[in-house]
């Protein structure tokens, strides 16, 4: 509670206490009872007083507030009658200059009243400038994305003949290597059929040996019937000589005509023995050949045993499953029992000779070169970069040879940027577990 101001009035001995109150939210004063003009000046000076009392006084004071409290509940006087013109003016506020007490707007007056907080938002500011430049300037020479996945080519293993699976030698996810035995196939009828074709690669054989035979002996009565031919044509040339001779003979009357006769019919039957020596020797020269066809039929029924024999063979060793690449064992569904089928996958080999396909924006390709190094993150083994190499970028984009591509030519035409397959190879094979369709994010380093 403050302390009473006493204020004479006129001729009045009666003092009168001004009691000066600070209230939240504004100010209130108990008005003096005045007699006169004289002490309106006072009052005007005290409430000015009052005025900047309450501006650097703290409301939330307990005795500030406790005198308010008994200021509001203590009963004032009635006040006494003044002129309406000194009521007018007691009423109207003080002169001042609007623009004293008022801070500069805009950034100014905003050092002003927060210095040190503008001070940090520009420091603030001039880092995340700086930061943006140096990443732009890093990023500018990696492409990377996260359309990205291991791939390879898993081979199905599917059995060539049909029979029944006796044994199964693997188990799901078990490594192999090249030539492991996967799975065995009931034997006994392809072990059949591969000895008949053996033995018909005897009989073929053995059929080809008496033709060659019969050939060899033929041409030894070929040989016969040249030296018939020549011993008759030797007894027809001296048959001819004698004809001649007894004909000269008869004409000169020195023989008889029945020697010349004879002589005559001698010559003729040496002729017709030559001539049966000829035919058979010609005879003898087209059984050759006769023989001949039948010794290459004889051979082509050869051939085609054993190539009998050689697909039984082959059958047979179908009966056995074996691994064709180092691979692991997935997808297993061959059982002892079950009937296996030609085309029936019984089992999955998944290489360990894996790479990376990631998928890039054709935009991204124009400085992607084959032999560029990329940093391998696989999302299975987080914090773990693997480093590989840019392979090769395919001829096309992955649409165009998808199931249905895209009929551009047709309809209404929306461009979207289309993805291009890159493949990425490692330096070295990972020592962790992969397999295709693992998601992995690929950064190539597109500029040195």
């Amino acid at each position: 509670m403050r302390a009473g101001l006493f204020f004479p009035f006129g001729n009045a001995q009666q003092p009168t206490i001004a009691m000066a109150g600070i209230e939240r939210g504004g100010m209130s004063i108990a008005d003096p009872t005045v007699a006169g003009s004289s002490n309106l000046a006072s009052v005007d000076t005290l409430r000015v007083g009052r005025a900047s009392e309450k501006s650097t006084t703290n409301t939330s004071d307990p005795a500030l507030q406790e005198d308010t409290d008994v200021r509001s509940e203590k009963p004032q006087a009635n006040p006494p009658q003044t002129n309406p013109e000194d009521r007018e003016t007691e009423r109207k506020p003080p002169e001042t200059d609007p623009t004293q007490g008022q801070d500069p707007k805009g950034l100014k007056g905003a050092f002003r009243r927060h210095p040190i907080a503008m001070v940090v938002c520009l420091g603030l500011i001039v880092v995340g400038v700086i930061a943006g430049v140096a990443w732009y300037l890093h990023a500018r020479h990696y492409e990377s994305t996260d359309d990205a996945f291991i791939d390879g080519r898993p081979v199905l293993v599917s059995p060539q003949v049909t029979g029944s699976i006796i044994s199964v030698n693997v188990t799901d996810n078990q490594i192999v290597k090249t030539g492991d035995l996967l799975a065995t196939i009931d034997a006994r009828n392809y072990k059949a059929a591969a000895e008949q074709a053996d033995a018909q690669i005897r009989q073929s054989e053995a059929t080809e040996r008496n033709f060659e035979a019969q050939i060899a002996a033929q041409r030894a009565q070929i040989d016969q019937a040249t030296q018939q031919v020549t011993g008759a044509a030797a007894a027809l040339k001296f048959a001819t000589d004698e004809n001649t001779r007894y004909q000269e003979l008869v004409q000169n009357g020195a023989g008889t005509i029945q020697r010349a006769q004879q002589a005559s019919s001698d010559f003729n039957g040496k002729q017709a023995a030559l001539d049966a020596a000829n035919a058979a020797k010609v005879s003898a020269e087209r059984q050759i050949d006769v023989l001949n066809a039948q010794k290459v039929g004889a051979a082509a029924q050869l051939d085609q045993a054993k190539a009998q024999k050689d697909r039984a063979d082959a059958d047979l060793q179908r009966t056995e499953l074996r691994a064709t690449v180092d691979g692991r064992v997935t997808k297993l569904s061959a059982a002892v029992g079950a009937l296996a089928a030609p085309g029936q996958a019984i089992m999955i080999l998944v290489p360990l000779d894996i790479w990376v396909t990631a998928n890039f924006k054709e935009s991204q390709l124009a400085d992607m070169r084959v032999g560029q190094p990329v940093d391998i993150r696989i999302d299975a083994f987080d914090g773990r970069i693997f480093r590989g190499q840019v392979n090769s970028v395919q001829a096309g984009s992955g649409t165009a040879f998808s199931l249905l591509p895209a009929e551009n030519a047709t309809g209404n035409y929306v461009k979207v940027v289309q993805r291009v397959p890159v493949k990425i190879t490692f330096d070295q094979l990972p020592d962790v577990e992969l397999g295709p369709g693992m998601s992995v994010v690929p950064t190539v380093t597109v500029r040195p």
